[in-house]
């Protein structure tokens, strides 16, 4: 089977757009749920509905693939899967680094949807001495000494960071260093990579900032703009931004580390 570091997915050399890129992951999940219950064909329509997009935008977006499905039949459900597998690059086996093996690095480590999708967990790695050798998910955890060596031995390209966001930099910089071209970056913090390096942000605390947002905007049409519904929301979703700030006032990690 192919590795990460000597494969790259075709997307960009095939010139599919970046937002296309972003919707492939929602198709495959829900054709993969339709091939688990040994559905053969699926209406444009359907997978839409399926993945949470309008029939148009996904004809569009399979048009990139090479993909018209057959009228009054619809897509072939496992061709599907097998060519979005492909264009994300999940038929190659990518080993993967995690990086902070705090309460968020723990629970990534235990999710079992990484082997499941072509990622591996190659390594554990957190700065704590007293981390080294215990097993979290059947996987020692290294210390982060050992961090250029394992990346090299393992052939890593993708690393994932969970520390806390005053060390993401640093660990970022290293793991750049060492040969990690993409980064799932969970720490609450912009981190800066040099060109040819990709990164991806995850921060819960944003998410829960902007469902705070229209949870205020839906309290304000319920009660009416004199009836005081948005303004307690408002305050509501200050409290819960001043619960999350640190002692000097930053934002904390998106899970205790």
């Amino acid at each position: 089977m192919a590795t990460g570091r000597t494969h790259r997915p075709a997307t960009r050399s095939r010139g599919i757009p970046e937002a296309t890129v972003a919707r492939l992951p929602l198709y495959l999940r829900a054709l993969t749920a339709l091939s688990e219950r040994s559905v053969p064909t699926v209406s444009s329509e359907e997978l839409a509905a399926a993945a949470g997009v309008n029939s148009a935008k996904l004809r569009k977006d399979f048009s990139y693939l090479g993909s018209y499905g057959t009228r009054g039949v619809g897509y072939d459900v496992e061709y599907l899967v097998y060519q979005i597998s492909r264009e994300l690059g999940l038929t190659q086996d990518w080993p993967v680094v995690i990086v902070g093996i705090g309460n968020l690095g723990a629970a990534l480590a235990n999710y079992g949807g990484f082997a499941s999708r072509g990622f591996r967990v190659a390594a554990l790695i957190d700065a704590d001495p007293a981390m080294a050798g215990k097993p979290v998910a059947g996987i020692a955890v290294q210390h982060t000494d050992e961090l250029e060596h394992i990346i090299e031995s393992n052939g890593v390209s993708i690393g994932v960071i969970a520390t806390p966001a005053g060390a993401a930099q640093q660990v970022c910089e290293r793991l750049v260093a060492a040969g990690v071209t993409s980064i799932l970056n969970f720490a609450p913090t912009v981190l800066t990579v040099p060109d040819g390096v990709d990164v991806r942000k995850v921060d819960l605390s944003i998410e829960l900032q902007i469902l705070a947002f229209h949870e205020q905007r839906k309290a304000g049409e319920e009660v009416g703009p004199d009836g005081g519904g948005a303004a307690a929301a408002a305050r509501a979703a200050a409290a819960v931004a001043d619960d999350r700030k640190g002692p000097d006032g930053d934002m904390p990690a998106v899970m205790p580390a």
